[in-house]
């Protein structure tokens, strides 16, 4: 179809990414692709979706594999997707990320894996796209509650010092409380990130709505998703098995996988939210993130510093 349209959706071989695909190719019109690490389980993914919603809408679904572990991946894919050619592209979701308690580790381009993978890559993803987003275009980065402190997630606070020393600290104590307080200020980072990205793109739209809009999307608690694989076997059994339950109990922010994916998918689709950008959602709700999402020398720090980390070194 002539009016088709393109989301790109990164980590979305499974959990909230398929469900997010699953909603907006429901929604018709749509052309999804999907990334993950490992080329079998995106092709195996993108057949399910497929099989689960092209007969009834027509959706197209597309899998891609991308590493958000090396930098140099990231270029290739965004060149092929580029050169695909595939309907226009109209949305692009950072989902993707990763969260490690075992052992700090590095990526290949010499980066905490953490930083690295839930903010660099898509960072550089985002950028190396920019130019090729149809209008209007969105762009929706996954972050967590778990970055802002006053909501008492049982995570430590982010601990945001300076973008550089992210990418490759010194003398990190390595520790299952270390990993998770990298996790939690990767996700400070992606609000940091979704705002500067929204104020840079309005100074270019003065007169009438953003041609491309940016959000930022916490999904809430989501038990039994593969993000605890690398818990200590006591704790990876509550997530995957206890904790599911308490996606009955109202007044909480945990949710299934798929009504996560409703929620996310809404960001992407939803006509009401066309001019809506630099602002934060929970689930469906629009909330306020943390104070320190807000500070514009954060802000710059990240932005200025990830653009001079992602350019190549020969």
């Amino acid at each position: 179809m002539s009016d088709r349209r393109t989301a790109l959706i990164t980590g979305g071989t499974g959990s909230l990414g398929y469900q997010a695909a699953r909603a907006i190719a429901a929604d018709g019109d749509w052309m999804v692709v999907i990334t993950g690490r490992r080329p079998d389980e995106v092709s195996r993914a993108a057949a399910a979706l497929g099989a689960e919603t092209g007969a009834e809408t027509g959706a197209e679904i597309v899998g891609m594999p991308l590493d958000l572990g090396v930098l140099a991946d990231v270029r290739r894919f965004t060149g092929e997707l580029v050169n695909r050619g595939l309907p226009p592209l109209h949305a692009i979701v950072c989902n993707a990320g990763i969260q490690t308690v075992s052992g700090a580790a590095v990526t290949a381009d010499g980066f905490e894996q953490t930083f690295a993978v839930n903010h660099l890559a898509h960072f550089l993803l985002v950028n190396e796209l920019l130019a090729q987003l149809a209008s209007p275009g969105r762009i929706v980065l996954v972050a967590s509650d778990t970055h802002d402190p006053t909501k008492h997630t049982g995570m430590p606070a982010p601990a945001y010092t300076d973008a550089r020393s992210l990418a490759r600290p010194d003398g990190e104590r390595d520790n299952a409380l270390a990993g998770r307080r990298r996790y939690t200020t990767s996700k400070l980072c992606n609000v940091l990130m979704a705002y500067e990205l929204a104020r840079r793109l309005a100074t270019s739209s003065v007169d009438g709505p953003p041609a491309v809009t940016v959000n930022a999307f916490d999904p809430g608690l989501m038990p039994g998703t593969g993000l605890a694989r690398d818990y200590p076997t006591v704790q990876a059994l509550a997530w995957r098995y206890l904790l599911p339950a308490l996606t009955v109990v109202p007044g909480l922010n945990v949710h299934t996988p798929r009504r996560s994916g409703a929620a996310l998918a809404r960001l992407v689709t939803d006509p009401e939210l066309a001019a809506v950008t630099g602002r934060y959602f929970s689930g469906t709700r629009e909330i306020r993130s943390s104070p320190d999402s807000y500070d514009l020398g954060k802000a710059a720090d990240l932005w200025e510093t990830s653009a001079d980390l992602v350019e190549p070194r020969h």
